[in-house]
């Protein structure tokens, strides 16, 4: 954070710049659950306009998905699914953007349990979570980098949450009508 502007020896005004950069590190460690280190790397690339917007977007995704080894023949079949499933559906992602591991994390977890999941089940989705996207990213207001990036990130880790727990709500419900009658 960039210093407030100094009123006494020990004391220092600061201004809605700093409540904005103060929100971002929260959401990045609270919801994003985002070691410091990632939280530095991503507000490098914030602040640094020499990074194209798209591109520190990405960095900022990529610090969002937990770092694990993706090695191994699960692995390489969960990864070639994951990059047709992209190719099918003409999805403009970067090849190392670590979403691609984090949607093989989830085939892998799956099919360990003996379940042969296969991706086409998303495939009437996508033209749903794609306009939504679309929908989101609309949202970010055409103002200075560091509000759209903070808005950008903050949106995606918020409204993630909200996603899973609004699924979380409708399975508990959904079990209810079918269980628990």
């Amino acid at each position: 954070m960039h210093p407030g502007t100094a009123t006494a020896v020990n004391q220092a005004v600061y201004d809605d710049s700093h409540v904005r950069r103060a929100r971002l590190v929260r959401a990045l460690l609270e919801l994003g659950g985002l070691q410091l280190a990632d939280i530095k790397r991503v507000l490098a690339a914030v602040d640094d306009d020499s990074v194209p917007l798209h591109d520190a977007f990405g960095l900022a995704q990529d610090a969002m998905v937990p770092p694990r080894p993706r090695t191994g023949p699960a692995y390489e079949r969960a990864l070639a699914d994951v990059d047709e499933f992209v190719r099918r559906h003409q999805l403009h992602v970067r090849p190392e953007a670590e979403v691609r591991g984090m949607l093989a994390d989830a085939l892998v977890a799956v099919r360990s349990g003996g379940w042969d999941f296969d991706l086409a089940t998303f495939d009437d989705r996508m033209p749903t979570v794609v306009a939504q996207a679309v929908h989101e990213l609309a949202a970010i207001p055409d103002a200075d980098r560091g509000t759209q990036m903070e808005v950008s990130v903050i949106g995606t880790i918020s409204y993630e949450v909200a996603v899973a727990a609004l699924r979380r709500l409708a399975l508990e419900h959904a079990s209810w009508r079918r269980f628990g009658r």
